[in-house]
């Protein structure tokens, strides 16, 4: 049987450690399943809204909109000179005997008892009417009357406010559905579940009374999950494609997660492929198959190693792309020149190249803990200060690679090349030499109570233990962005 969708459905896991832009690429793709529609402005807006309704109907928008704002009187300048009057005009290509048209339309639709209208023309249904001051008003039996009209104006309202905020944006419509995976993500998120539902009485009454007097009833319903709830839309909507982007798919137990759908992922097993599929759903017990026009996209983080690699079953249903560091994508910190100096080589000593600085860290992180070990290039993508790549060091990055050597200083330290460097200049700093350092320092100043960072005065007890774990420490002048760590050179030292 030959295969009735010529577009394969597509099944990519993207794989990679931390920060080399997995999620970002599930965001782009996210695009390529939305649909921008062309964006509608307020004149379009106004069209829609006045192209089918009458002059009556117009003039009794006008009180509604006036009564929206808490105006109930309006008098005949103000009604002829609103936007829906002048836009109605407009439609018609009327530009004289507007005021005219306004008396006429009032008049006809007043009550035939008025006090204050006199009129010969009356229509068999009256709307308005007039005070002794000459303002008009909707007569209250007529709102009734005006519901269609007053839900017309509601959209129109919110219609508006939509486009007041998307003013730069297109209005949009989503094919796909994007879901994080965890250890607690289940099968009844993701396809379909038995979960609580609340039960309502049917009329407001009783509904009030339940609220007050009698706790809530619960039941127990089966409820579609997200991949579900889109294999219907995109089942519905056959000539279009859909995609579930899945972001750290392996953090959950995958095989549990899709249950028996995991024999459908397959593109020959969709509905109207070749070797088609069809299953019974856990729950619901109802025939299933996945259409050939849902595309699935995922992302995988090779760096966790507490995280259950994923069976062979579901490695053989997907294609596997690695996402590599991107060091070449960083930019260049221009710090300027102290001096004045404006020649070559004084401006390459006043410059940091991120892109040499991951690609010196990661030759050294690859030789000492792997290359899963290594630092995507979302680390530093959005430092473009020294002050921001100090942060980034000191907060995101050694951490983290404290954490994959297990706290090991000789690793950290041959990582940021520390070894040869004097402590002052050292990112990672043995604790026992620091305090041995710190003790005849001690010796050497006991007269002096200054300590060696002035600003962690007081300070100094917590500062050291926040800083320090197990027995490394982050140099507190990095922190501070002080001594040795406000000079470039220390951070071109990690080039090589």
């Amino acid at each position: 049987m030959p295969d009735m969708f010529p577009h394969k459905p597509i099944n990519i896991i993207y794989t990679g450690v931390a920060g080399t832009g997995k999620t970002y690429r599930l965001l782009q793709i996210a695009k390529e399943y939305t649909d921008y529609l062309p964006k509608t402005n307020y004149e379009d807006l106004l069209v829609q809204l006045l192209q089918e309704l009458s002059w009556r109907e117009v003039v009794c928008l006008i009180f509604l909109e006036f009564q929206s704002r808490k105006q109930d009187l309006v008098k005949v300048p103000e009604l002829v000179n609103h936007e829906f009057y002048i836009a109605k005009a407009s439609l018609n290509a009327r530009d004289n005997h507007l005021r005219n048209t306004a008396w006429a339309v009032l008049q006809t639709h007043s009550p035939t008892d008025s006090k204050t209208v006199i009129s010969k023309n009356r229509a068999s249904q009256a709307y308005f009417d007039k005070d002794h001051s000459g303002a008009w008003y909707l007569l209250p039996d007529s709102l009734t009357l005006l519901e269609d009209l007053s839900q017309q104006l509601a959209e129109f309202q919110q219609a508006q406010r939509d486009c007041h905020k998307s003013q730069d944006q297109h209005f949009s419509q989503q094919r796909f559905s994007m879901v994080s995976f965890h250890q607690a993500y289940g099968y009844e998120e993701f396809v379909e579940g038995i979960r609580p539902v609340m039960t309502t009485s049917h009329s407001h009454k009783d509904s009030h009374i339940q609220a007050n007097n009698m706790p809530a009833q619960m039941s127990y319903a089966i409820q579609e999950g997200a991949f579900l709830k889109l294999c219907q839309r995109a089942a519905n909507d056959p000539e279009q494609r859909y995609a579930v982007l899945i972001d750290e798919i392996n953090r959950a137990n995958v095989s549990r997660v899709f249950g028996e759908l995991l024999s459908l992922i397959e593109p020959d097993k969709r509905a109207g492929m070749q070797n088609a599929m069809t299953v019974n759903l856990a729950y619901s017990g109802r025939s299933f198959s996945l259409p050939a026009n849902v595309d699935i996209y995922a992302t995988m983080n090779t760096q966790d190693h507490s995280l259950a690699p994923l069976d062979m079953a579901l490695r053989r249903r997907f294609r596997f792309i690695d996402c590599p560091p991107q060091p070449e994508w960083l930019p260049i910190i221009s710090l300027g020149t102290s001096l004045g100096i404006k020649s070559q080589t004084a401006h390459a000593v006043e410059t940091i190249d991120l892109s040499k600085l991951l690609m010196g860290l990661n030759t050294r992180i690859t030789q000492v803990l792997g290359s899963e070990a290594q630092l995507g290039h979302a680390f530093l993508w959005s430092v473009s200060t020294l002050e921001q790549l100090q942060i980034a060091l000191s907060e995101q990055i050694i951490p983290q690679l404290a954490q994959a050597a297990g706290g090991q200083v000789t690793v950290l330290q041959y990582i940021f090349k520390d070894e040869p460097q004097p402590l002052s200049a050292q990112f990672i700093q043995d604790h026992q030499a620091l305090m041995n350092h710190d003790a005849s320092h001690h010796m050497d100043s006991q007269n002096n109570n200054a300590a060696q960072h002035p600003m962690f005065s007081g300070q100094n007890a917590f500062m050291t233990q926040s800083m320090t774990t197990g027995n490394y420490r982050i140099n507190t002048d990095l922190i501070t962005k002080t001594g040795e760590f406000a000079k470039p050179f220390v951070y071109q030292r990690l080039y090589d």
